[in-house]
């Protein structure tokens, strides 16, 4: 048959996905796709507006920063700045510096431990074995001062090691390990110190000294101030021509020296209240130490492979797991350098009452070190979070318990307070977190 019937159901049409090709003409040839702009160049070349812009941006996404603990500084010096007229004064000053150095250390290593978005439970116990050790070596044994510090530092990261290999290791939680730290040690404590239960420090100790030795020689404050500011210049350039030389966007010459010059601005003014002839003794000691734990503790979290392990550890156990990162092996080297910054800052607790006690680390210690960290911006979610905020958050709490102490509220009325503000920086955090993921840049 040369023509065939059709049938029902049959079609000799082609299918539709034949037809609708057929019928789509064919796309000319496009232009070259234009290159892909760094939105930060956009911003930088708009001046002014352009960073209010990306700073607006950055406030509705919920990438808050250290914003609120700022704003709260501001607002803490103003009002006990009010209620007396001395709460900026250099001897006042110089006493929130010298309270805030021990326990800011202590909330360094805390800082790291919140970046693998885990807790430290026995961060204070460990401070009070810190301070027993010494004491002991160093008093009862005749060791001397540098011997006894080292080994009371480094017995703090044989004992925080020991929490990261349960954890890591036998996975044990986080929480349950420190938690049983924190009874464990507080009773090796005690064992250590014996009946007495207090050993005084040696008159012109180093210990003694790390808290009451001043800088009186002016010149060391602006010193300190200047290497400070040029430190932090060299290092937004150095930046800037890392990225340069990357083809990446990098902040112009104007930004640097704008930052540089608000740092210089803080710095110098500090060293300038603090070498006033009336109230302060001149720059301290602990500030100093402090300060050169934040600066080596900040380049380890930013600028090596190791602190770039610790976030991705804390983003995504998992995911750091495959792409070949030991986890195992840095939750155990971050409880380690918490357990030594735990000691060492038991030492200068251990400088500031006057010898080792059975009470030192205990009481709001681990309180206030995990509010210091948390406040100052670092994230109990883990992954987001700086060194620097163990500066700030300390400063929040010790300018609290100051200025109280200064208008004569009692000590229940510094606990209520200090417990709101943590609770303010933890909903922030949360608020945060969720205003992220909602603008999709969690």
């Amino acid at each position: 048959m040369s023509d065939l019937a059709k049938t029902p159901g049959t079609s000799t049409e082609k299918p539709a996905t034949e037809k609708s090709a057929a019928a789509v003409p064919e796309a000319e040839p496009s232009a070259a796709p234009a290159p892909a702009v760094d939105p930060r160049l956009l911003v930088r070349e708009e001046g002014f507006k352009g960073y209010w812009s990306e700073f607006t941006r950055k406030v509705r996404g919920g990438e808050l920063g250290s914003l609120p603990v700022l704003v709260g500084l501001i607002v803490i010096a103003v009002v006990f700045q009010f209620q007396n007229s001395n709460f900026l004064s250099a001897s006042s000053i110089a006493n929130v510096a010298v309270y805030s150095s021990g326990l800011g250390i202590m909330a360094v290593g805390i800082v790291f431990v919140l970046l693998l978005g885990e807790i430290d439970l026995s961060v204070g116990s460990v401070a009070g074995v810190g301070a027993a050790v010494w004491a002991v070596l160093n008093v009862n044994h005749g060791w001397s001062d540098w011997t006894a510090v080292l080994v009371a530092v480094l017995s703090g990261m044989v004992l925080g090691a020991l929490h990261g290999f349960f954890f890591a290791k036998i996975g044990v939680p986080a929480f349950v390990v420190t938690l049983a730290g924190f009874l464990g040690w507080s009773g090796l404590q005690e064992w250590m110190m014996g009946g007495e239960g207090s050993i005084n420090t040696p008159s012109g100790s180093i210990v003694e000294n790390l808290t009451n030795y001043f800088f009186e020689d002016k010149a060391v404050a602006y010193g300190v101030a200047l290497v400070a500011v040029l430190a932090y210049a060299a290092s937004l350039l150095m930046d800037s021509r890392r990225r340069g030389a990357a083809g990446l966007p990098a902040r112009p010459t104007t930004e640097v020296l704008l930052r540089t010059g608000i740092v210089a601005i803080l710095c110098f003014a500090v060293a300038y209240v603090l070498n006033e002839p009336s109230g302060a003794r001149g720059l301290p000691l602990a500030l100093v130490i402090f300060l050169a734990v934040l600066v080596v503790a900040d380049f380890v979290a930013r600028r090596t492979t190791f602190g770039r392990q610790v976030f991705a550890v804390g983003g995504n156990p998992e995911a750091a797991r495959r792409a070949g990162i030991d986890v195992d092996r840095i939750r155990i080297i971050v409880f380690a350098l918490s357990g030594m910054l735990g000691a060492f800052g038991g030492l200068f607790i251990a400088s500031l009452s006057g010898g080792a006690t059975k009470s030192v680390g205990g009481g709001n210690t681990l309180m206030l070190v995990i509010a210091a960290a948390v406040i100052g911006g670092t994230s109990l979610f883990g992954g987001r979070g700086k060194v620097w905020s163990a500066l700030l958050g300390m400063i929040v709490i010790q300018s609290i318990q100051q200025g109280l102490n200064m208008i004569g509220m009692a000590n229940a009325i510094q606990y209520m307070i200090t417990g709101a503000v943590l609770l303010a920086a933890v909903v922030i955090d949360s608020v945060s977190r969720r205003t992220q993921k909602t603008a999709g840049r969690a």
